[in-house]
């Protein structure tokens, strides 16, 4: 993009899409025909008006560098199908969107309002460095310690309610039914202890789940347990796995760190919801730092999180890490350059490497549920009994994929990937397996621009599998 040069390919528009139907709007509207003066400025903005069924044509602008969205259009997803078939056009057809320097008034008015707003944020920054906070310290310590007494009183009802289900015997909880899950989930809702909330809602899920459900109940209810202690000793704790705590009960731990400048790959994205809310799970990693991060994005009442990042490139830019031991939550900052291809995979070890680096996770985080590995030269299999494995192409180990990546189009994307041949994949390693998230095979280039790159130097193109 860069003047005329790197585009995004239409695979890495089109995962920024917010439902099947946007996608599926966006592809339509990926041609020439709707669209008037189109263009692409240097600074990473596209614009375009594409005629609607009215008689004035929608004005439809993105400033990749965030990427943000504009149309006038009345929908209210983001990106709307007007934003991705703009985009996809730019991606496929240069031509229909040639480089401009200069932006039409319309669509500069807007680009000019976020420069404003990105430049009085770091004048903010600035002055918020040398000037004390205005809010009264002593009233905020108060609001803190109701609310920890309030989740001190929900943690010991929990503790009795996980007692008398000891006590009374599992085998009979599946005959319970849900509703007293759910009325001991509204009460850590009142405590103010929404984590705890959310354990009880899973543990509620599990009774006549399928066979062995009584082990997982119980494997469960012994995590909840020791959260449940974790947070009544808080005190005793050293401080990286109190804040842990802190945040698995539902308090929010700010994004305090040192922020970090870095090239980070956009490796991953996907969305899970729990029907009234849809969180955006984004996973990034450093260059030249070497971490991984985790940006999270939330949609409330049906609305998609508005955090969007094409996978498959790379964004110069800042993140502020969060506190909590074993934590890789961050808040994305600026961006100083519009995105870029990615030039191949994370660097990545074994499938021995990944269990390891899971069980190291797992002694600052109990409660973790997987940790980012990337595995490199392994081969999706089929098991006997229906599932499937990622084994090392030389047969030394093997990890099972996950329950819930069985089905998806993804693993079948990465098995015609592999063609029975070995690749690299990034996923998220937990108890309950591996689920395989982007891929990259040596026999598939990028989609670099002719010229730049020898061919034989081609970095292997990022094949998202979400």
């Amino acid at each position: 993009m860069n003047q005329q040069g790197v585009r995004w390919t239409a695979e890495q528009v089109l995962a920024l899409a917010p439902d099947d139907a946007s996608r599926k709007a966006g592809s339509k509207l990926g041609t020439a025909g709707p669209w008037s003066d189109a263009g692409a400025g240097g600074a990473g903005a596209v614009w375009g008006l594409c005629k609607g069924s009215g008689s004035k044509p929608y004005q439809t602008i993105v400033d990749t560098t965030g990427p943000a969205y504009k149309c006038s259009c009345p929908s209210r997803k983001f990106p709307c199908k007007h934003a991705l078939g703009l985009l996809v056009l730019w991606a496929s057809d240069e031509h229909a969107v040639p480089h401009a320097e200069t932006a039409p008034e319309w669509a500069e008015q807007w680009l000019a309002g976020r420069r404003e707003r990105a430049a009085g944020r770091e004048g903010g920054d600035a002055a918020g460095a040398q000037t004390p906070k205005s809010a009264d310290p002593e009233a905020a310590r108060r609001r803190a310690a109701r609310r920890s007494a309030r989740i001190t009183a929900g943690a010991r009802e929990l503790e009795q309610r996980l007692a008398d289900l000891l006590r009374g015997g599992l085998a009979s909880t599946d005959q319970a039914g849900y509703g007293l899950w759910e009325e001991t989930a509204a009460r850590m809702v009142d405590a103010q202890a929404p984590g705890l909330a959310g354990r009880v809602r899973e543990l509620g899920a599990i009774p006549g789940s399928g066979p062995g459900w009584p082990v997982r109940l119980l494997e469960e209810c012994a995590l909840t347990h020791l959260l449940d202690q974790a947070w009544l000793g808080i005190d005793r704790l050293p401080e990286p796995l109190a804040a842990t705590v802190r945040t698995r009960v539902g308090l929010t731990a700010p994004a305090d760190g040192p922020a970090v400048r870095d090239h980070w790959t956009v490796l991953a994205q996907y969305d899970t919801t729990d029907g009234k809310l849809t969180t955006r799970r984004i996973w990034l990693h450093g260059r030249d730092s070497g971490r991984t991060a985790l940006l999270l994005s939330f949609g409330a009442a049906g609305r998609a999180p508005q955090l969007a990042l094409p996978v498959g490139v790379v964004i110069d830019a800042e993140v502020t890490p969060h506190a909590g031991a074993g934590q890789l939550r961050a808040e994305l900052g600026p961006q100083f350059s519009p995105p870029v291809p990615a030039g191949g995979p994370p660097p990545g070890g074994t499938v021995t490497d990944a269990l390891a680096a899971y069980g190291r996770a797992l002694r600052e985080d109990p409660w973790l549920d997987a940790w980012p590995v990337t595995l490199t030269d392994v081969i999706p299999v089929p098991s006997q009994d229906g599932t499937w494995q990622l084994a090392a192409a030389d047969g030394a180990a093997a990890l099972p994929v996950s329950p819930a990546a069985l089905g998806r189009a993804g693993l079948w994307r990465l098995v015609a990937l592999s063609g029975g041949g070995p690749v690299t994949v990034f996923g998220e390693c937990g108890h309950r397996g591996f689920t395989p998230l982007a891929a990259w095979s040596a026999e598939t280039p990028g989609t670099v621009p002719p010229g730049t790159v020898p061919p034989e130097t081609v970095p292997p193109e990022t094949v998202p599998l979400t």
